[in-house]
């Protein structure tokens, strides 16, 4: 999951004409309608690139690429793309296949299975492996430093910087969404297996499922760069600096192909990897965010769903169970507004034989209205400075608080700018937020506010400028 949700829902109030819905057949749909959908869908959302699959029971039923990579080339079913936080559910099968074994145990605390793993919070040597999966284990990213977290070099080294954390919560009381427990359950894996977790990954899941274009680890199979949109314009940028390759919370790179051949085994088709008793653990739903391993619960419509969220690439993966359909959906390009879950929804409406819409073009509208707030900032600052001479000579003279009162309306973009990522990590219930991540996705809204912020201050600073050579002028004319 990434911040890109949350700063979405800023732009909530706004909403589109629904775009001309596609045919769907009753019973299913086929490939050249699934193809005709998703050529639509490219080109309503404007996305430079989209990489797709539908399967159902042990069969896939499409599975193709659209647009292009930042370097030019047609997106196929075999182009490696990063699927986010869809590699939670990954890293929950390899756990699984451990506990099988007898090497993990999921109701035994995790500190007595994981050397290494400290907290400055006596609590922590409570937490279980099945509270790290179901994501209750009580950490959270507003009790760490995530800073010095994500800095990490390796999975051993990342569970060593967390030896200054505290818990937000007691263990297996709330639900908190943070990539820190998968990172600690793929350390885990690590040391109950003996292996790096790029290797057991290989070996025990994507190596058994003919997952071939699939890795850990950009130097291993290698992703182009993705795009960000900037009022409308893709611009391909490298991915966010962090800890990614070989993580556990977001590090898979794969294609369309491969994850066919995952959701297959997710319905328990294909070569098994656990039995259909750990499946099922993984899918079933704990506490009332309905979150399993590495997959969630969505009440109104029964999918088994798990979304995904970079900096430049956005992915979503569903099981139906009451259909036996899967699908996987990722795009290469970041906006405040990303498709991949409205055109999931399409597909599942598709195989239910009702008609599907095809996403609107939501994200140019959002940056546009963007864009024209920030023409409409910059043309109120120039203004602002041209009329200050005019402004500070009807006040001069005036006590300095009400003249202080008068100016402070125009320093609010500024005081807003300032503490950006700290209410942007208010609105993520305190995820981390840098400076930097916002200048990604969020680019046409910090390029927004930093527009309005800087007219603001030019404005007041101007006008406090010209009124106090006023006062000067007049408090010298009186002397004389």
């Amino acid at each position: 999951m990434s911040l890109k949700i949350a700063l979405a829902g800023l732009a909530t109030a706004l909403t589109l004409t629904p775009a001309p819905a596609l045919a769907s057949t009753p019973t299913g749909p086929t490939p050249a309608a699934v193809d005709a959908y998703l050529r639509a869908a490219l080109e309503a959302t404007g996305v430079p690139g989209l990489s797709v699959v539908v399967t159902k029971g042990d069969k896939v039923v499409h599975a193709a690429g659209y647009g292009h990579d930042s370097e030019g080339r047609a997106i196929t079913a075999t182009t490696p793309m990063r699927v986010a936080s869809v590699s939670k559910s990954f890293t929950a099968m390899a756990v699984m296949t451990l506990v099988e074994q007898g090497k993990i145990a999921l109701d035994e605390p995790v500190a007595r299975q994981l050397p290494g793993f400290r907290m400055a919070d006596p609590r922590h040597a409570a937490i279980t492996v099945r509270q790290l999966l179901n994501q209750t284990s009580g950490l959270a990213d507003s009790s760490l430093d995530m800073g010095v977290v994500q800095s990490a070099t390796s999975l051993a080294d990342y569970t060593a910087r967390l030896a200054t954390g505290r818990l937000a919560a007691d263990q297996g009381t709330r639900y908190a969404y943070c990539n820190v427990n998968y990172n600690l359950a793929a350390r885990l894996v690590e040391t109950a297996s003996g292996k790096p977790f790029e290797v057991y990954m290989k070996e025990r899941v994507f190596g058994p499922l003919g997952m071939t274009t699939s890795a850990l680890s950009a130097q291993t199979v290698r992703p182009a760069d993705g795009y960000v949109s900037v009022y409308g314009m893709w611009r391909p940028r490298p991915e966010a600096s962090g800890f990614l390759d070989g993580s556990g919370s977001g590090g898979v790179i794969t294609s369309a192909a491969d994850l066919g051949k995952w959701l297959i085994a997710q319905n328990g088709g294909g070569p098994p990897l656990v039995k259909p008793r750990s499946l099922e653990t993984m899918h079933a739903p704990v506490g009332a965010n309905d979150y399993g391993m590495g997959w969630g619960l969505e009440r109104e419509s029964g999918l088994l769903v798990h979304s995904g969220n970079l900096f430049t690439y956005n992915a979503v993966e569903a099981l139906s169970p009451k259909t036996g359909y899967g699908f996987a959906v990722v795009t290469n390009g970041a906006a405040l507004y990303e498709p991949t879950y409205d055109i999931m929804r399409g597909l599942v409406a598709m195989s239910e034989g009702r008609t599907p819409e095809v996403p609107g073009g939501d994200r140019q509208l959002y940056e546009l209205v963007l864009g024209l707030i920030a023409l409409a900032a910059a043309g109120l600052g120039v203004m602002g400075v041209l009329r200050a001479r005019r402004w500070a000579s009807r006040r001069s003279g005036r006590p300095w608080w009400r003249i202080a009162l008068r100016v402070t309306p125009v320093l609010l973009p500024a005081l807003l700018f300032v503490f950006y990522p700290d209410w942007v990590s208010f609105l993520m219930n305190g995820r981390a937020v840098t400076w930097d991540q916002l200048t990604y996705f969020a680019a046409p809204l910090s390029i927004t506010l930093l527009v309005a912020a800087l007219a603001g201050v030019l404005t007041a600073a101007t006008r406090i400028c010209v009124l106090c050579k006023l006062t000067r002028y007049t408090n010298s004319g009186r002397g004389a």
